[in-house]
This record gives structure tokens, sequence and C-alpha cells, in this order.
């Protein structure tokens, strides 16, 4: 099966619709399955790769029944799909045999949290949204470009600045990694079944952070602790969560930190200002 379009004619995107029909399975909200079927948002996806994102070998985390594989499939030399589902995973092999026998596609059956990651170059994905931290830290630290789908609060705050309701551990976390940027909201109505939420698609571009830190580690649990504490000031909050970051002298950073940086909330600390005081901290207190 190489399209849905009549035999002898150029290759055509797959339907969606057509494609859950053969995979003889529907999507399940219990598992965290919910598929596209809006092919206007399904062929914007890839679109929204970098620019000079190197195309030569994406991963897609959950392939489902092959709707977005279908369209990466275009634009990629290689792809590889990690999926869960046995079911899935089977009507991926027979439906993209001719990718599959081609070495274009690979499937790798199991836990996206576990399964050892290919050498790829840039990740798309329409992500379970129950997992989306988890394979988030998993992939940012590679420094690939990644276009991923997530619910819409949590695409925002992973884009939030610094001063916003919506600005917390996640934007800083990851804002250590990459510009992200919420490239577009998707209507519960383009996915079967609906989700209970709205989504977004998000692009991380790869960056070098404008600031240093010696101890990435010991710089992302520091924002943690400091966040757990957001309405008290930056001071109350290094000396009540030495047991997050930890700190074993949380009064010599207190002690040695900028008055006026004291006095802030971590809410309107921008990543930057997170950096220096962490140096500070892991310089003073650990």
């Amino acid at each position: 099966m190489t399209s849905d379009g009549p035999v002898g004619s150029e290759p055509v995107a797959r339907d969606p619709d057509a494609l859950i029909s053969r995979a003889g399975a529907r999507g399940d909200p219990n598992h965290d399955q919910h598929f596209l079927i809006d092919d206007r948002v399904v062929d914007r996806i890839p679109t929204y790769l970098p620019e000079d994102a190197d195309r030569s070998h994406i991963l897609e985390i959950g392939g489902g029944p092959g709707v977005l594989t279908d369209r990466l499939l275009r634009v990629a030399d290689r792809v590889t799909v990690i999926e869960q589902d046995e079911t899935f995973a089977s009507h991926l092999r027979r439906e993209f045999a001719t990718e599959v026998e081609d070495g274009r596609l690979t499937v790798i059956e199991g836990d996206a949290l576990e399964a050892d990651l290919p050498d790829f170059t840039a990740c798309v994905s329409n992500l379970p949204y129950s997992i989306s931290s988890e394979i988030s830290f998993r992939l940012l630290p590679t420094g690939k470009p990644l276009v991923l789908m997530f619910q819409k609060e949590f695409g925002e705050r992973m884009a939030a600045e610094s001063g916003t309701s919506e600005y917390g551990r996640l934007s800083v976390s990851t804002q250590h990694y990459g510009a992200v940027e919420v490239c577009e909201h998707v209507p519960r109505e383009a996915f079967a079944p609906k989700p209970a939420v709205q989504s977004v698609i998000v692009r991380i571009t790869p960056r070098t952070p404008d600031y240093e830190v010696d101890d990435e580690e010991f710089f992302l649990d520091f924002v943690k602790a400091l966040f757990t504490q957001r309405r008290k000031t930056i001071r109350n909050g290094i000396r009540n969560t030495a047991h997050i970051s930890g700190l074993s002298d949380p009064e010599a950073v207190v002690e040695a930190a900028d008055e006026d940086v004291l006095r802030k909330r971590a809410g309107n600390m921008a990543p930057t200002d997170f950096a220096a005081l962490a140096q500070l901290a892991a310089e003073t207190g650990l």
C-alpha cells in the first residue's frame, strides 16, 4: 500500500480515515491515543521544522496508524517510529512495507521512555500527552530540532516569558535547551477521538544559552526548588528548599547574593538570572 490515489498516478498523501480503518483499531482515550484526522494540520506539521534543519533521519514518537508517518516520509530520507502498541506497530510495517524494505522506515516496538533512541537529526511527533514532560526532557538534551504536539497549557508554559502567569520551572528548563515557539493552535476537532483539551504545535530550535552553568544538573534542580516556593521571595526560597536543590549551606548563598535578587520572586527571574544565581549558589552553598 503506497497511497490512496489511483493506480499509476503520482502517489498522494494517505487519507487519515483510511489509515485508521486499515489499522483495524481506533484510538483509545484511556490509553492517551488521539489521532490526527485533519489533513490540513498534518500537512503543515513537517513545515514547522527550521528551514536549515537536517531532514536526513527524522524520529517520530507514537506513530499510531501512520498519518504523520506518511507525511514525514515525504520530507525525510529516513524515518524511525517508536510505537508501543503492538497492533499499530504491525500495521505500520504492513502499510509502509515498501519503505521498510527500502530502509527508509524503521519501526521500533517499545516504550519511548525506555527504548534506545536512534541517531536522529530531528524529531516530529504527536506525543502522548500523559508523558509529554518525560519524553520532552529525554529529547531536549540531544540538541536536535523538535516539532512536537502538546496539550495547550503545557506548550504555552514551555514558551512563556518571565513575568507572565504561565512562566515557571518548565519554561526555564525548556528554554535552557532551545528557542521555544508555539507554531499553531490545534482544535479538538482535528483528532479522533476528540481529546478533552486543546492542543498546540511547538517548535524547539536548539541553541547555546547566553549564560554558562558549570553543573547543569544542579542548575535544573535549583530552578525546580525555587519554583516550589514561587510565591515567596528568592531569599526565603533558597532557605526553604535545600532538601530539593541539594544546598548544604543555603544561608551562605543568601549572604553572598545581591539584595535586589533576593527580593524577587521566581516568576520574575529570567533564565539568565537563574543561571547567575545558581553559579553563586554552587560556589558558596554546596
